[in-house]
């Protein structure tokens, strides 16, 4: 723990304190006999001996509780004096079970992202606080209602004028083969997000990954030239793609409902099960949808924007270019006043997952 001895006989420990050499005592600190100073108690703490064990048997009493120290209550904050949009804790897991649209039980394992407000002259927020708030709600079905109530105990529990939480999970869908009668299931990414504001009250959100093919009309056109008048077979390109669709919704609007808006308006959705039909199938199915990036999000827009549950939306495509190093994006909003805004967050989308 000891540095060295400065000039005047004083010894310095670890964190810069300084001690009378005559209150060593067998390489250990001893009390000093009389303090110099009337220092507070937090100033007069010493490390004594440490014993490097765990105490199996001891018990947390009321009046030990009352001294522990609680940072987050303290007076003085560290840098700006200004309020935190958002803090909390994010990617603890736990089970949860939601309703199909069918009316059957799912169980999920969800990653919970729960923040709230921080004012100006509170220093910060009881993080366990958020966890212990959310596992009252457990065992509940997950659906807009539960979400909602959880929010407003955020507000209540940790005394904030905003809060939001996020449940991110794997949505299963069985999905059927185009030809051969198979079946299997197509996993989607989905995070339900509820936001309730002192502005704008409560509001809800889902977010969905949908992945398709998107065979590019330009190089379709190109090898059928190159067959017509050169006699030379060639492959349009097509590519793995990833529409990254946002909604704010009505609570009755569900995660099959915006699954079927992208299936029905992009139509080449990637496939689960296939066998030789199913991919000749396929093969078919992206020549009669042949589509650029500004198709996929214009054929999303027209569907989500003709569904009445739906009060905002977002799309974000990228197609992963076969034929170029890079991808191509795009991205549309519906256009409501104070909703959704075509930023494109750079490196969100450094690297687009599919």
């Amino acid at each position: 723990m000891f540095k060295s001895m400065n000039g005047h006989g004083v010894a310095l420990n670890g964190n810069g304190r300084t001690h009378q050499a005559n209150n060593y005592r067998n390489g250990h600190i001893g009390s000093p006999a009389a303090p110099a100073t009337t220092e507070s108690t937090a100033e007069m703490r010493r490390v004594k001996d440490l014993q490097q064990r765990y105490d199996q048997d001891f018990m947390v009493t009321p009046a030990y509780k009352a001294t522990l120290p609680d940072m987050q209550n303290t007076a003085e904050n560290r840098g700006a004096n200004v309020t935190i949009q958002h803090v909390g804790i994010h990617n603890f897991k736990v089970p949860m079970k939601i309703i199909t649209r069918d009316g059957e039980p799912l169980q999920i394992h969800a990653s919970i992202t729960g923040t709230v407000s921080l004012d100006a002259y509170k220093k910060g927020i009881n993080m366990s606080r958020i966890m212990r708030t959310f596992y009252e709600y457990d065992e509940s079905e997950l659906n807009p209602h539960t979400l909602q109530q959880v929010v407003y105990s955020y507000l209540k529990n940790l005394e904030s004028s905003n809060a939001r939480i996020a449940v991110a999970f794997d949505y299963p869908l069985k999905q059927q083969s185009l030809r051969s009668g198979l079946a299997g299931y197509q996993y989607y990414p989905v995070v339900l997000e509820t936001v309730v504001t002192a502005e704008r009250g409560v509001r809800q959100f889902m977010h969905l990954d949908f992945v398709y093919s998107s065979a590019c009309p330009c190089s379709y056109e190109l090898s059928v030239h190159a067959n017509l008048y050169r006699g030379v077979a060639a492959v349009p390109h097509s590519q793995r793609s990833v529409a990254k669709i946002s909604v704010e919704y009505d609570d009755d609007f569900t995660i099959e409902d915006l699954v079927d808006i992208a299936r029905e308006k992009l139509q080449t959705e990637t496939q689960v099960m296939v066998k030789r039909e199913d991919e000749q199938a396929f093969a078919e199915l992206n020549a009669a949808n042949l589509k650029f990036v500004e198709d996929a999000v214009r054929l999303l827009y027209e569907g989500l924007d003709s569904d009445g549950r739906i009060r905002d939306f977002r799309v974000f495509a990228s197609h992963k270019e076969s034929l170029h190093s890079h991808d191509a994006i795009s991205v549309i909003v519906k256009g409501v006043e104070g909703g959704y805004d075509a930023y494109l967050e750079p490196f969100t989308y450094r690297s687009m997952p599919t």
